[in-house]
Parts: structure tokens; C-alpha cells; sequence
């Protein structure tokens, strides 16, 4: 068993990004842009975007947090987005999510220009990633693709189930692991809530990718022995034993799981650091697409 090993791997990403970053001024270009817009005091999203902002300041991109309040309206966030689409000084954005039950999210993101959608969830930008055509992946399945490319799993003719049918990681993944090229051409079949009899799919997997949010659900007797298990689940789970007083835990019955697969990735510190990267690579490439449109 070898862990996919995300902490480290994203680490190896963000040194690759400085490196371009500096050579972007010692050429005296602008560095990449990029800003965080958070509604509300969510802790969890305060916790994300504050480390996306130190993830930035850490290569050397310009960031800005747009911090609002949650009684914001809706139209008055539509405002500030169109602010931002018209900020040539800015090449990517993102809104975290979840907005305030009274804000249309689907709303908000099609208002997004789909040019510094760096979180990949317009439509326009999804339509071209499932022609395979350039554009900003999700981060987090561009993430889990560049996990799979760096520890060379082998992808081609390989079943993959995909368990969750999310537009921010299971659908897009089931999109990515079928395209042509590596990694991909995989045989893929999304499951989810629905889907019946889950386990004949589960132990005929050679690649198992989870996004469920139900801690520990993926048990050793529902893969098969070599599986590759890609595990996107993160949940506070109580534990009056641990200082905390809870533990992170992922969709994958780690302990028991890891004795069958190959390839597997821990919670913490599997997939989420990779999301982090992927968001500052699509930055990075923002920044390269507006250099070329303005040349």
C-alpha cells in the first residue's frame, strides 16, 4: 500500500507555481490576482479562505478577501460581482460557499465571468471541460487527477466507480476519468444515492473515487484487493477521547480499507491540500489566457 500522499504532492505544486511566479517578475510582468469573496462568519469557510490567502502570499501571487456581511442582499452581491468582472487588475475569483439561505448560489455563479471562474464552476467553463477542451478544471477533481499523474496510477481500461454525483466533485470526475489521455480512459460508472446493489459495483472497481460525506461508509469487504481509493469525504466526527474532542474522518474505513489497496489517500491530508494548489494552478493559468488575449 503506498498513500497518495496530498500534503506533500501540493507542497511540490506550490514551489512549481513560485518558480513561474518569479520569473514572471523578473520579466516585469504582473503576478497572478487572486480574490476570495466570503459572505457571513462560517467558520469553516473562514478557515478555507484564510489559508487560500496565505497560500497565496507563500508563492508570491497578489490576494484580496472580499469580506461582506450576511444580511448582504442579493442584488447587492450581484453588485460586487460585477465589480470584479470588471476589475482588469484582478485574473481570478472565487465565491466561497455556502452563501446565506436568502442569496440564489446557482444565480451568483452564473454571474461569474466564466474568464475568472478559477473555481471552475460556470457552465460555460464545465461544457468546455467535458468537450476536453482548455479550461479551469474543479479543484478539487483536478486535484485528485493530479494525484493519480504524479504517483503514475495507471488509468487506461480501468474500472473506476465514482460514489456521489456532486457538479463539484462526482459528476466532473466521472467526466475526467473517461476523457481521452492520461490520466483517463477509464471505464466509469457513477453511483449514488439512488443506485442499488452498491457494492457489485464497489468490489468490481479498480479505482474507487468517494465523495459521500458519510464517515467510514466505504468498509474492506465492499473492494477488492489492489484497489485504488481516492477518498474526498471530510467529516467532524465526536470523540470525547480525542483533546479536540472529535476527529476527521473521511468516507473510507482507513484501517481496514488500506490493508487491500494499492494506492490510497489519508484524511486529513489527502485531497484537501490538493484543492488549495489546483485553485492557485487555475489562477496561474487565468493570468497566462489574459496575457495571450492581450497580446
Amino acid at each position: 500500500m503506498q498513500l497518495l500522499d496530498g500534503k506533500k504532492t501540493s507542497e511540490d505544486i506550490k514551489h512549481e507555481i513560485a518558480a513561474e511566479v518569479q520569473q514572471m517578475k523578473n520579466n516585469g510582468e504582473k503576478v497572478p490576482h487572486l480574490a476570495a469573496v466570503i459572505v457571513g462568519t462560517n467558520g469553516a469557510s473562514l478557515t478555507y479562505v484564510g489559508s487560500k490567502v496565505r497560500s497565496c502570499e507563500q508563492i508570491g501571487f497578489e490576494s484580496t478577501l472580499v469580506s461582506l456581511p450576511e444580511t448582504i442582499t442579493e442584488a447587492e452581491l450581484l453588485s460586487k460581482i460585477k465589480e470584479l468582472n470588471d476589475d482588469d487588475n484582478l485574473d481570478g475569483y472565487i465565491v466561497q460557499l455556502p452563501l446565506p439561505k436568502h442569496i440564489d448560489e446557482q444565480k451568483i455563479l452564473m454571474a461569474i465571468d466564466p474568464d475568472k471562474d478559477v473555481d471552475g464552476f460556470h457552465p460555460a467553463n464545465f461544457g468546455k471541460m467535458a468537450l476536453e477542451m482548455e479550461t479551469f478544471l474543479p479543484a478539487t477533481p483536478f486535484g485528485i487527477m493530479q494525484l493519480l499523474e504524479r504517483y503514475k496510477v495507471e488509468t487506461a481500461g480501468k474500472h473506476t466507480v465514482v460514489i456521489g454525483r456532486s457538479h463539484i466533485v462526482g459528476r466532473p470526475m466521472s467526466i475526467l476519468m473517461s476523457r481521452k489521455g492520461y490520466p483517463g480512459d477509464s471505464t466509469v460508472t457513477l453511483t449514488h444515492s439512488r443506485t442499488k446493489n452498491i457494492e457489485e459495483f464497489t468490489r468490481n472497481a479498480d479505482i474507487i473515487i468517494t465523495a459521500l460525506g458519510v464517515p467510514n461508509y466505504l468498509k474492506a469487504h465492499m473492494v477488492k484487493d489492489g484497489v485504488v481509493v481516492i477518498d474526498v469525504g471530510i467529516t467532524r466526527v465526536e470523540d470525547a477521547s480525542h483533546p479536540k474532542g472529535y476527529v476527521i474522518t473521511g468516507d473510507v474505513d482507513f484501517d481496514e480499507v488500506s490493508k487491500k489497496s494499492s494506492f490510497i489517500t489519508p484524511v486529513p491530508g489527502g485531497v484537501g491540500p490538493m484543492t488549495i494548489a489546483m485553485l492557485l494552478q487555475n489562477t496561474l493559468l487565468a493570468r497566462k489566457m489574459r496575457i495571450a488575449k492581450d497580446n
